[in-house]
């Protein structure tokens, strides 16, 4: 799979601001994190192998992850139920948002082509960004892998 991006945001870059559902019906907001550190992380579709892969991964480390002080988030165009939906068949147990029209997604510039071999079309496009408590951006990775992704993300998180 090939992915094109419109504008990629950079480590330093303020995080921009956000309002979504999540697949409980609560609105949850990048204000809402103020002081702490969030992972914010785009994945295409729910329930898809590869999106469960990198979702199974975060929920497998989230209790590692929030030792260190990281709230995981997940952000896709799926509706609330669709989300609700995986994180129950996957025991999640970190907010899961949904973006229907993606203008979160291209405010992040995770949105744009993809080309899955003779396809190609616009949609969310995987990638992890790392939000500080000042709400800067502390990392900012796009065309992630699913596999393996978190152990390189805890590599570079975690003392």
């Amino acid at each position: 799979m090939t992915t094109t991006n419109q504008t990629q945001l950079t480590v330093g870059d303020i995080a921009p601001d956000f309002t979504l559902t999540d697949a409980e019906g609560r609105t949850v907001s990048k204000d809402d994190f103020a002081g702490r550190s969030a992972i914010l992380y785009f994945y295409p579709k729910a329930a898809s192998p590869g999106c469960t892969t990198e979702a199974c991964d975060f929920r497998d480390n989230l209790s590692a992850l929030a030792a260190a002080g990281f709230e995981v988030l997940g952000v896709s165009p799926d509706d609330t139920e669709s989300l609700k939906e995986f994180a129950a068949e996957e025991g999640l147990t970190f907010s899961l948002l949904s973006d229907p029209g993606a203008a979160v997604a291209k405010a992040y510039g995770s949105y744009g082509q993809k080309t899955i071999g003779e396809h190609t079309f616009q949609g969310t496009q995987r990638s992890t960004f790392v939000i500080g408590a000042d709400g800067t951006l502390t990392h900012a990775e796009y065309n992630v892998d699913a596999r393996g992704h978190v152990a390189r993300l805890r590599t570079q998180l975690l003392p």
